[in-house]
């Protein structure tokens, strides 16, 4: 098939890239490829072969400004097809991991900003041991925060003031949530410390910051009812690969009250079956906690990594269905799972992400007698402040709290 689907370079011609083939239509057999798609992207790669043998290009000379100037010749003649931009990509990869191509030339930003930014980058990784998420969300700020000021010109940050900080953040909180508004006066506050203790500016800013509103705990935690918790489990079709899937997934959520992000970063060894219990990896760098792996839980992870995990070199847990399989790429895959299982059950409550369900544990607990400081753990906030919002559910709790309206007058 794959001499078929693939023309072999000629001696004389230059590219060479045909010694590769055989090793590339491994790699997409592994990563769960059907053999009909492998069979339309190695012809796609003839095609490409055939276009750098008329260009006399050698396979060293391979770059990506190569693989976009086919992908354009094709786009002008009517012969590009979904995926091939990713095809040609994904085997440059395999190239530069064969040694064959030389890996991308990294573009340095030698701007002040991109200096700043690097010194920053450097500050909150080693200094403050942020994650590599937080990194980027706090770097992001602040290239957004002094583009806005100074534009292309100097950075004049001396002449930072707490109102432009102001400005900026009434300029932007309005288009955000509460919470990610909350996120960039945080990052704001990291950043003139870092700016003060490199002695680019001379005076605290951070005590001028502005403070954003959170208006969470003045309404009910959204949650769903035990009954409803049912419903949604049980939309899972658990006679599909998907389906034992995804209801492994929804049976961690609901019984054990994970993130998303941590069912994204669960792998095969965090599950301790001999002595019961799951290793939670959290992504905000703290301390791994140990839950109680549950017979249900247990079960449906056992049928699942039985039956339908296919064989993988990462040891994630959960991976795509679909080719190329790979863990999660991030925690919003996890939430769509939820949406599409809150559908199924004819459910449309305000919050749809998997934090649903944490929610609805909690309220759950309470309302079978279990204390704040109990929820806490399972939970596993770091502050009991954290956990004081579910005290709002507790409608029985706060009726005896309640004092009698007033009379005035004898009327009521």
């Amino acid at each position: 098939m794959q001499e078929q689907a693939f023309a072999k370079c000629d001696t004389d011609q230059a590219c060479g890239i045909g010694a590769y083939v055989d090793s590339f239509a491994g790699y997409l057999a592994a990563c769960g490829y059907a053999p009909g798609t492998i069979q339309s992207q190695l012809k796609l790669l003839g095609l490409f072969n055939d276009w750098l043998s008329r260009r006399r290009c050698a396979i060293d000379q391979l770059t990506d400004e190569l693989v976009a100037a086919f992908l354009k010749r094709c786009t002008r003649r009517g012969r590009i097809h979904r995926g091939d931009a990713h095809t040609l990509r994904q085997f440059l990869t395999h190239l530069r991991t064969h040694g064959a191509v030389a890996p991308p030339t990294l573009v340095v930003d030698d701007s002040p900003l991109g200096q700043l930014q690097r010194e920053y980058e450097q500050y909150l990784t080693a200094e403050r041991g942020l994650a590599p998420v937080t990194v980027s969300g706090y770097v992001d700020v602040l290239r957004r925060f002094l583009t806005e000021q100074f534009g292309k010109g100097a950075l004049d940050l001396n002449t930072l003031t707490a109102s432009m900080i102001t400005t900026f953040v009434l300029r932007h909180a309005g288009t955000m949530s509460p919470r990610y508004a909350q996120g960039m006066v945080t990052a704001l506050r990291s950043m003139c410390r870092f700016l003060q203790q490199q002695g680019a500016i001379d005076r605290d800013l951070v005590a001028a910051m502005p403070s954003v509103s959170d208006w969470r705990r003045a309404t009910l935690p959204k949650y769903l009812t035990s009954e409803e918790v049912e419903r949604v489990l049980q939309t899972c079709n658990r006679q599909t690969t998907v389906g034992r899937r995804d209801y492994a997934i929804l049976l961690l959520l609901a019984r054990l009250g994970l993130r998303a992000g941590e069912i994204v970063a669960l792998e095969l060894d965090d599950i301790r079956w001999r002595v019961g219990e799951i290793l939670v990896r959290s992504s905000k760098r703290l301390p791994q906690d140990r839950l109680p792996l549950l017979t249900e839980v247990g079960d449906a992870l056992a049928r699942y990594l039985h039956r339908d995990r296919p064989p993988h070199t990462t040891r994630h847990v959960f991976l795509c269905t679909r080719a190329p399989r790979r863990g999660f790429a991030n925690p919003s895959t996890v939430s769509t799972i939820v949406r599409r299982a809150l559908a199924r059950a004819g459910l449309s409550p305000t919050l749809k992400g998997a934090h649903l369900f944490r929610h609805s544990l909690a309220t759950r607990m309470l309302r079978h007698g279990a204390s704040l400081p109990e929820i806490g753990m399972v939970l596993r906030h770091r502050t009991v402040q954290t956990t004081e919002i579910y005290a709002t559910v507790d409608l029985a709790g706060l009726r005896a709290l309640a004092q009698p309206w007033p009379e005035i007058g004898g009327a009521r």
